[in-house]
């Protein structure tokens, strides 16, 4: 991973590190972005990092937990210092985004300014065009949808990216993570490690550790035949197994294969393979423009009426009301 230094910051020198908060940011992951500058500058006892924040407005901003915070510029002040911008947005993006965001962006990178995106704030820069040609990540949830989008973008599923100039995560407290790195790229892998431990955080996690839990974590110390019977349902969506097929191509009875669902999953597997089913999809109606019929083929309904009678009994809304909200 090549060190990352704005050219504007010397060693010795304050970085000027700037947050932009859209609204329904997630207060968790700006908090895990900023804090480790804090305490980077606590324990070295010098300002290491400047923070300020920015916003469409200088006003108010609601987050998702609809908590707000004031920032202290709107999008283009006082921006002539900035060594680093990083973008705190919510995930998904909401479907229209003011031109004057993306025009900044980009007259920032033409400066030579680090741009960062923070769980959503990965899409922000790709819809401003400038992570073309960068490798980047974001939440799980929206790598099909983004891979899909920004094509030129080169998607990895880590758990953050530092590439260049450019810096992503998937949010949460993988953005703690990566600003720990980031400042043990600055100042020294001592410092990092203090403020690791300054959060009792037992090791910084590299950027190349998957973001999603695998299987065979969720699950524990189920066995064996168990991790590979939900792997075939996460493999089969489209065109659903039966409980019977399933047990077929594990070796075991399906006597036994339902006494494992309910023993590990509390759930007989026909419910868990639908519950599976119906997450997919309703990924599907919030991330993609697609039409709720062919959703419905593709998560392995027959027909459109059982899709919306499943969905609605699960979630408490059909699909189409799912779209509107």
């Amino acid at each position: 991973m090549p060190a990352l230094r704005p050219a504007s910051a010397q060693p010795g020198n304050s970085r000027q590190i700037a947050f932009l908060l859209l609204p329904g940011f997630s207060l968790l992951a700006q908090a895990c972005a900023l804090e480790p500058l804090q305490v980077a500058n606590q324990l070295a006892g010098a300002r290491l990092y400047v923070p300020s924040t920015y916003g469409l407005e200088a006003r108010e901003i609601r987050s998702a937990s609809e908590l707000g915070l004031t920032p202290r510029h709107a999008v283009g002040e006082d921006d002539g210092g900035l060594d680093m911008l990083l973008v705190c947005a919510p995930s998904p993006l909401p479907q229209s985004l003011p031109a004057k965001v993306c025009d900044w962006l980009k007259r920032l990178a033409g400066r030579g300014v680090v741009l960062g995106g923070v769980a959503g704030g990965t899409e922000v820069l790709a819809r401003a065009g400038v992570l073309d040609g960068y490798r980047a990540t974001l939440p799980w949830q929206r790598f099909d949808a983004f891979a899909r989008d920004y094509p030129r973008v080169n998607l990895s599923q880590q758990l953050f990216e530092i590439d260049r100039d450019r810096l992503t995560c998937g949010g949460g407290t993988a953005a703690m993570d990566m600003m720990m790195t980031l400042i043990g790229q600055h100042h020294g892998q001592r410092l990092a490690e203090r403020v690791s431990e300054h959060f009792v955080c037992e090791r910084i996690r590299p950027g190349d550790e998957p973001q999603h839990v695998p299987l065979r974590s969720r699950l524990g110390h189920a066995p064996q035949s168990l991790v590979e019977a939900v792997t075939l349902m996460e493999a089969n969506i489209e065109e659903p197994l039966t409980t019977h097929e399933l047990a077929e191509h594990l070796g075991i009875s399906r006597r036994q294969l339902e006494r494992l669902f309910k023993k590990y999953l509390q759930a007989v597997p026909s419910r868990y393979y639908l519950d599976l089913r119906l997450q997919e999809a309703r990924k599907l109606l919030r991330e993609s423009d697609r039409a709720v019929g062919d959703i419905a083929l593709l998560t392995g309904f027959s027909s459109g009426a059982h899709f919306s009678t499943a969905y609605r009994n699960h979630f408490g809304m059909t699909p189409r009301e799912e779209r509107l909200v």
